[in-house]
């Protein structure tokens, strides 16, 4: 099959939606959805996430170096648009969505607690990559509701029903296909 050539662009997909919380000085906690989020090392446990600087959550994560990554489920979409379309200049997004903010064990921002899964962040670098500042997080503790568990104490992404982006569309995950590893098993000659 033939490919055609198309205009560059960040043509990775499908990538994570998440509601990333931080905190301002005056501690009044923030809300943003961000997609451009994903995992850079396992050890130590490093995320990113991509903010654009013109963002209210760019000078909150900048100034507090903290932030957490909460993954909303695909019930929580509407408010996790509204999130990503309201500025939090003027707007306690918490209250206005109806989203219920939880301590976070070792950083201020706040968890989300409709979100399954929230993994708590300090920042340990800032890359200006033209529109957006990526910050490099370190991974200080991760929170995950018992109801998205599997039995090995794993989240069960089934269960946790996250939602990804994709060239401006909402989608959730399909059907499990595989797993690592699972070709080892397989006859591979030569």
């Amino acid at each position: 099959m033939a490919k055609k050539k198309l205009n560059a662009g960040p043509g990775l997909y499908p990538v994570p939606v998440a509601l990333v919380t931080c905190v301002g000085a005056r501690g009044r906690p923030n809300v943003i959805t961000i997609a451009w989020t994903g995992i850079l090392a396992s050890e130590p446990p490093t995320v990113y996430v991509s903010v654009r600087p013109s963002r209210y959550s760019h000078a909150l994560i900048r100034d507090s170096g903290e932030f957490v990554i909460n993954i909303p489920p695909a019930s929580l979409l509407r408010e996790t648009d509204l999130c990503g379309v309201t500025s939090g200049r003027g707007v306690d997004k918490f209250a206005e969505f109806g989203l219920t903010p939880e301590p976070a064990a070792r950083v201020a921002p706040p968890l989300i607690a409709e979100c399954p899964v929230s993994i708590e962040c300090r920042v340990v670098r800032v890359l200006s990559l033209g529109t957006h500042d990526v910050f490099v997080g370190e991974v200080l503790c991760v929170q995950a509701d018992e109801s998205v568990l599997g039995a090995d104490g794993r989240v069960d992404y089934a269960a946790a029903a996250p939602v990804c982006f994709t060239h401006g569309d909402y989608r959730t995950l399909g059907e499990k296909v595989g797993y690592y590893g699972y070709t080892k098993g397989e006859s591979r000659g030569g």
